[in-house]
């Protein structure tokens, strides 16, 4: 039976295969990349839903560049011989439209992450980094004035209408109190999105207890910065109300913008990657680390200190709830801190501040 080779100190790991490499996180892991003395091969499909229609973004600069899809398995058969690990970032993104979307959820996240893993045991690559993120928890971690650490009871539609935000114990309907959520919390998602990157765990686990190889599964938080992909319902929060405020409009913020969540900056987010392609994961097994700042703000704060900064027209509550969010979602940055010695280094009121300048992609196509 063929098996990878083993996970190599990383002054030998030279080439990495960046899948989604064109994208808002993925070139920004492949600059850093270089930076740091690696080879980065670039592998992006340009899907429309994300790219606008100009083709390789210039931001690409001088790295290789191949355009194509993770669900070739023949061209991942030429370029992986040459691969010392691969860095997993291609995936369809964000809370998306309807139920309509999932079969392209599950065909680019879900079957291109199989085909992958396949063709990483066919040519001997045993060291992945894989693009996760905190919707594998769905709502995150809450507790009972009475009955401790509990699972809360989900939203109804009329609690929404009635502008109940905050979730109740199932057992005696008190409000909870949101806490961080741990890598070992119980992993519910709520959304298309959310199960097919749970999905990507799990598929990526059984690769590596199958073959030996190792796994960096990075528990993504709310990502912004330069490149995010704008005027698009796949794109972050950020982008989203970015893309109003440069219409002159003001950004809408559902609910009563109190929902609590943990924006980290691109930067920190590559450095992360790079920290893990760089770490030798535990061999036959995937490790999942949140990557996060650690310090919660509210999507109401979000829209005011950007609206601020864009000197733009103040944010409009205007309530309601999509279908399958969620309240809070904070996470515990402990895990990533002892094991990758990962802390984000970009605070938020100045990653706003530069937010509200910084380039963004041109608006996709639908």
């Amino acid at each position: 039976m063929l098996r990878p080779s083993p996970p190599r100190p990383s002054l030998f790991l030279v080439r990495i295969l960046v899948t989604g490499g064109a994208g808002f996180i993925g070139s920004q892991v492949a600059d850093l990349l270089t930076e740091s003395g690696h080879e980065p091969v670039l592998l992006d499909n340009l899907l429309p839903t994300a790219h606008g229609p100009g083709g390789a973004p210039a931001y690409l600069g001088g790295h290789r560049f191949v355009h194509g899809d993770v669900t070739d398995a023949g061209l991942l058969a030429e370029l992986l011989p040459e691969i010392d690990a691969v860095c997993h970032q291609a995936a369809v993104v964000g809370h998306g439209v309807d139920p309509t979307d999932a079969p392209a959820y599950a065909m680019h996240n879900d079957y291109g992450t199989a085909v992958l893993l396949s063709a990483m045991y066919t040519a001997g690559v045993g060291r992945l980094v894989l693009a996760s993120s905190m919707v594998v928890y769905g709502e995150g971690r809450y507790a009972c004035p009475e009955h401790g650490t509990v699972a809360p009871a989900p939203r109804t539609r009329s609690d929404v209408e009635a502008g109940r935000y905050e979730p109740r114990c199932r057992g005696c309907k008190a409000e909870l109190a949101p806490r961080l959520v741990p890598e070992d919390a119980p992993l519910v998602p709520r959304s298309t999105y959310a199960a097919t990157k749970l999905a990507q765990e799990h598929l990526a686990g059984a690769w590596a207890r199958q073959s030996g190889g190792s796994v960096w599964a990075l528990r993504y938080h709310n990502v912004y910065g330069p490149r995010m992909p704008q005027n698009t319902p796949y794109a972050g929060v950020a982008s989203l109300f970015r893309s109003a405020l440069r219409r002159g409009e003001s950004p809408s913020v559902l609910e009563d913008g109190r929902q609590r969540r943990d924006f980290v900056h691109v930067s920190d987010v590559a450095r992360a990657n790079v920290l893990a392609l760089e770490s030798a994961a535990p061999e036959g097994e995937l490790t999942a680390v949140n990557v996060c700042s650690g310090h919660p703000h509210t999507v109401g704060e979000l829209a005011v200190e950007l609206a601020k900064a864009c000197e733009g027209p103040a944010p409009t509550v205007v309530g309601g709830a999509r279908p399958a969010d969620v309240r809070h979602v904070v996470a515990d940055p402990a895990l990533a801190r002892k094991l990758l010695g990962f802390e984000a280094r970009t605070g938020f009121a100045e990653g706003i501040v530069a937010f509200a300048s910084t380039p963004l992609r041109e608006p996709a196509t639908s």
